[in-house]
């Protein structure tokens, strides 16, 4: 037997590990949040896939809850930074401070470290801070290092940024601008829960009980779980397929749908079809399968596109949002390779939505 041929059957193991790992891990996070599995799982994606996400909900839906007991889950450590409009970088990053030695009365800078530190962050209402402030989490996140006093300094491994937005109130805030947003892998949508789960919650919260999460993996865990997701196969296909779908949205290309033309004003960029790749390998490792098929870059591609898609006035005006947007290009944009395309007229997609 060849050594690639025991690297495949390892990953094999691997993979059948892990998806049973992840139905645990579903239990056990519905001891602390009702409902919610969708959420659940692209925040188990981002970071399996090492990226980042952007969650974005009214207040109440529980987001502080589901990040923390994810670490918990997770055995990682959490910190959790409130941003305001007076936060410095230094109270992200950590800053320097003089400490005497007793004993021979020598002075010394000290690094004293922030909350930037921990495994899993949770950047809560990140467009309060301006945007100094939010460049200092933004460089952690891409280059997962921060630069004080002239030392770079590594972030801990794994590491996951978790950015949370309020779509209500939104006086007094700096949005973060397109290119920040790229670096961000998923922007999820937490929605409002059932009638049922609400049920389910109110019981739950105001009962005396106390939840004990048990955790299920580590920190080394994950980061092995990281490195058998880079080596999931994918076929040329799926990637062209995930290609098409991100070229389609570029006005510039020329060659794009009609309802393309006349909603969007910019498109997504190269990181997109990488993400949408590697969200497509966790998620057919998270269902059980070491390939990846053009349902698993479906399946991702609202939460990869939706904050990279820019809408123009007509789509404000006649409500179509990203999501509507993404719909209607996997509608349009055949899966299998040889399929022709078809380029129907807005009105005809949309009456279809």
């Amino acid at each position: 037997m060849t050594e690639q041929q025991q690297m495949s059957k390892d990953d094999l193991a691997a993979v059948e590990k892990l998806t049973s790992a992840y139905e645990v891990l579903r239990k056990e996070m519905a001891k602390a949040i009702v409902g919610q599995e969708q959420v659940l799982e692209e925040l188990v994606t981002c970071i399996f896939a090492r990226g980042h996400a952007i969650l974005e909900g009214v207040p109440g839906l529980a987001k502080t809850l589901m990040v923390s007991s994810l670490a918990k889950c997770l055995e990682l450590e959490f910190a959790r930074i409130q941003f305001t409009p007076d936060l410095m970088p230094s109270d992200i990053t950590g800053t320097e401070v003089i400490q005497e030695d007793r004993a021979t009365g020598t002075r010394q800078f000290k690094f004293l470290e922030g909350p930037i530190f921990a495994n899993v962050i949770l950047a809560d209402e990140i467009n309060r801070t301006p945007p100094k402030t939010q460049a200092a989490l933004l460089e952690a996140m891409q280059e997962r290092q921060v630069s004080v006093g002239g030392k770079r300094m590594p972030m801990k491994d794994p590491f996951f940024v978790l950015a949370t937005q309020n779509p209500i109130e939104q006086e007094g805030t700096y949005p973060l601008p397109e290119a920040q947003q790229d670096r961000f892998m998923f922007k999820i949508f937490v929605k409002y829960p059932s009638w049922d789960e609400e049920f389910d919650i109110i019981r739950l919260t105001t009962a005396i009980e106390e939840v004990e999460l048990n955790p299920v993996l580590d920190g080394p865990t994950i980061i092995e779980i990281q490195h058998t997701i880079r080596r999931v196969p994918v076929a040329d296909h799926v990637i062209r397929y995930a290609m098409r779908l991100v070229r389609a949205t570029r006005v510039s290309e020329g060659d794009v749908p009609r309802f393309i033309q006349d909603y969007v004003s910019w498109g997504a960029g190269p990181r997109a079809c990488q993400y949408l790749i590697l969200g497509g390998k966790v998620r057919a490792v998270l269902h059980g399968r070491y390939h990846v098929s053009t349902e698993d870059v479906q399946a991702v591609a609202k939460p990869v596109l939706r904050h990279r898609i820019i809408t123009n006035f007509n789509a404000d005006a006649e409500g179509v949002t990203t999501d509507k947007i993404v719909d209607m290009l996997i509608d349009t944009i055949p899966a299998k390779e040889g399929a022709i395309a078809s380029t129907p007229d807005t009105a005809s997609v949309l009456k279809k939505q």
